[in-house]
C-alpha cells in the first residue's frame, strides 16, 4: 500500500495547511515514497482569516497534478449553499444559527474575499457582493468535493458514518454531520473512519475511528497523520510519532 496522509480540519488556516504540506513532503522524501495520497478531511473554510488563500492553495495543487484527494465539510458545503441560494437552510444546523452567525465564520470567509459584513446587512445585497467577489473555480470546487475516500482498510470522511449502513450507502448529511451514534459506538466498523468535525485535544485513535480535527479553527494546531501500511503515525515537526489505539 502507498502512503496515505490526512489532513484535519483546516478552516481557513493557510499558513498551518502550508507547514503540513511540508511535514508531509519531508517525510515522503525521507522514505523514498514512490506513491502517496494526501486526504484532507474537509471543513477548508470559515473562523480563521484566508479561507480564499486555502481554497487557492488547493485548487492550484490539483492543478498541478498533486496527488491530493480533497473532501467536503459541512462548513464548505454552507458556503457552497449560501453562493447558490443564501436562503436555503440546512436542517442539520441549529436552528438559532446560520451560516453568517459569529460562531460559523462565515463573516470571516467572505472578508477573506473583500466582501465586509456589517452587523445589519441586506441578505440579498450581501449576496450579491459575494457571488461578484468569489471566483467561478471556487464555487465550481466547492461543488465537486467528493465525500469520502476509502482504501482497502481506511474510509476517510468528514464527520463520520452511521453505524449499520453499508459505506457506500451513507447519507451525505451523516458523513458531513454525525455526531451522535457514531462517537459512542464502540464495535468494529468495516473499515477505519478517519475523520474531523468534532475538536479534540490530540489526535486519538478510538480502534475502530481516528480524529484528526484538533481545532485550527480555534487557534490550535492542524493535525496530520501518516498511515503506512496498518500502521498509523502522528507527522510532527520532528517526523512521525506512533499514534496507538485505546
Amino acid at each position: 500500500m502507498s502512503l496515505i496522509y490526512a489532513v484535519g480540519d483546516v478552516h481557513g488556516d493557510l499558513s498551518q495547511l502550508v507547514e503540513a504540506h511540508r511535514r508531509i513532503q519531508q517525510d515522503v522524501q525521507l522514505n523514498e515514497a514512490q506513491a502517496y495520497k494526501v486526504v484532507h478531511i474537509g471543513d477548508l473554510v470559515d473562523r480563521r482569516e484566508d479561507s480564499r488563500g486555502v481554497l487557492d492553495f488547493l485548487i492550484k495543487g490539483q492543478a498541478r497534478g498533486e496527488p491530493w484527494v480533497v473532501l467536503k465539510g459541512n462548513h464548505d458545503r454552507l458556503f457552497q449553499w449560501f453562493l447558490e441560494d443564501p436562503n436555503r437552510v440546512d436542517t442539520r444546523l441549529r436552528s438559532d444559527y446560520s451560516w453568517l452567525h459569529e460562531r460559523m465564520g462565515g463573516r470571516e470567509t467572505l472578508q477573506s474575499y473583500g466582501v465586509e459584513v456589517p452587523l445589519e446587512f441586506d441578505l440579498a445585497e450581501l449576496h450579491k457582493a459575494a457571488v461578484d467577489a468569489v471566483p467561478e473555480n471556487h464555487l465550481v470546487f466547492l461543488r465537486s468535493l467528493p465525500l469520502s475516500f476509502e482504501t482497502e482498510d481506511f474510509y476517510f470522511c468528514h464527520a463520520g458514518i452511521r453505524p449499520g449502513i453499508p459505506l457506500d450507502k451513507q447519507a451525505e448529511d451523516d458523513l458531513l454531520w454525525v455526531r451522535k451514534g457514531f462517537h459512542d459506538y464502540e464495535a468494529s466498523h468495516p473499515k477505519t473512519v478517519v475523520h474531523g468535525h468534532t475538536p479534540v485535544d490530540e489526535v486519538t485513535h478510538y480502534g475502530n475511528r481516528i480524529n484528526i480535527d484538533t481545532g485550527a479553527a480555534w487557534g490550535k494546531e492542524l493535525s496530520t497523520i501518516c498511515i503506512d501500511g496498518n500502521s498509523v503515525f502522528l507527522l510532527e515537526t520532528a517526523g512521525r510519532k506512533p499514534l496507538i489505539s485505546g
